[in-house]
């Protein structure tokens, strides 16, 4: 995350962190970003989802797991209708693209849901998907 901030500000950006109190005594934050602190992790995601045109996610661990599928999810409902664009950094998000594929085969998930999350190859790509989607 702190790489990505770096590059939006170098690139004459804005990152805005938002994190949770209780994280923030542990961590260390980022210098050079608007800093938004939160009571916990529910009202960052909806705080993030506010501030958000759209949703690229790199690869991450579980954090980016639930996020993501927490973001997917509210698109299916109809709290948001922004993009939702996995940048596939050497095929890392791939085995989740063939689990859709597997659960649109299987009848568990529509094709128009997994139509929802996008998945791109390079920066480019990515950003291109989330302002022109």
């Amino acid at each position: 995350m702190g790489a990505v901030a770096d590059g939006a500000c170098e690139a004459g950006g804005e990152a805005i962190a938002v994190i949770p109190r209780f994280l923030a005594e542990v961590g260390t934050l980022h210098n050079g970003s608007e800093l938004r602190l939160v009571d916990t992790l529910g009202e960052r995601k909806k705080l993030m989802s506010d501030l958000s045109v759209g949703f690229v996610a790199l690869p991450g661990g579980l954090g980016t797991l639930d996020e993501l599928t927490e973001m997917v999810t509210w698109t299916q409902l109809g709290v948001h209708d922004k993009p939702l664009v996995l940048f596939d950094v050497a095929g890392s998000w791939s085995p989740l693209a063939s689990l859709l594929d597997t659960m649109v085969a299987n009848g568990f998930l529509r094709p128009e849901d997994r139509a929802l999350l996008r998945f791109a190859p390079d920066p480019a790509a990515a950003i291109a998907a989330v302002v022109e989607p």
